[in-house]
């Protein structure tokens, strides 16, 4: 999966390299070189209603582990999903109601061959935007402010193992509690038997005659 991104509201996106999922690039602004047939444009947003069903959701960032163990549990719930990532993105795609969710993530819904956000339409049309993307015909293409993706559409799977790589290390088991290597103590041993009276080891009180 290839990033992009667009300098903002204003920014002018040429065609690229089309690249293929599993490889990055690194991010930076995209620029556009026009030609009479292809003039430079400008991305702008409005807001939409009512919003786009959701068909997706994407991580970037700090967001992404959050995303992958929820991402996680649901293929652990038997859902089936798709998911691409690079990294410092991920992207899951699958049914609206199977798809997961976590704080920082972004929904996306299908606008044409477009994933954009559910609330949000790009300008100029969107049907402009997978050609100055550089991507290629059946190829996922991601427009969202700040960032666009372009990839191969991943396989579904129901493998937890796939987010594996994207989780925190699992900590150390902790240490049981400590143990004293010297044996527990037995019980008190029995003091002595008196000895009997008059005998060597008790004292009379008497004194040699």
């Amino acid at each position: 999966m290839t990033t992009a991104q667009p300098s903002g509201p204003g920014s002018a996106v040429t065609p690229g390299p089309s690249v293929t999922s599993g490889s990055a690039a690194a991010p930076g602004p995209v620029t556009a070189r026009g030609s009479a047939a292809e003039p430079v444009f400008a991305l702008r947003w409005e807001r939409r209603e009512p919003p786009l069903p959701p068909a997706a959701v994407l991580a970037l960032g700090e967001a992404v582990p959050a995303l992958a163990a929820a991402t996680r549990a649901r293929l652990l719930a038997g859902v089936r999903l798709g998911a691409l990532a690079d990294a410092g993105a991920l992207l899951v795609l699958g049914a609206a109601g199977d798809l997961p969710w976590a704080d920082g993530a972004r929904y996306l819904g299908r606008d044409g061959d477009l994933l954009v956000p559910t609330t949000a339409r790009p300008l100029p049309a969107p049907a402009l935007w997978p050609t100055a993307l550089g991507a290629r015909r059946g190829q996922l293409c991601v427009l969202l402010p700040g960032h666009a993706l372009v990839a191969d559409p991943p396989p579904p799977t129901t493998d937890p193992a796939a987010l594996d790589r994207f989780l925190p290390a699992e900590p150390d088991a902790e240490p049981g509690p400590a143990t004293d290597p010297r044996p527990a103590p037995g019980p008190a041993p029995a003091p002595d038997a008196a000895p009997a009276p008059g005998s060597a080891e008790q004292s009379t009180g008497s004194r040699p005659a």
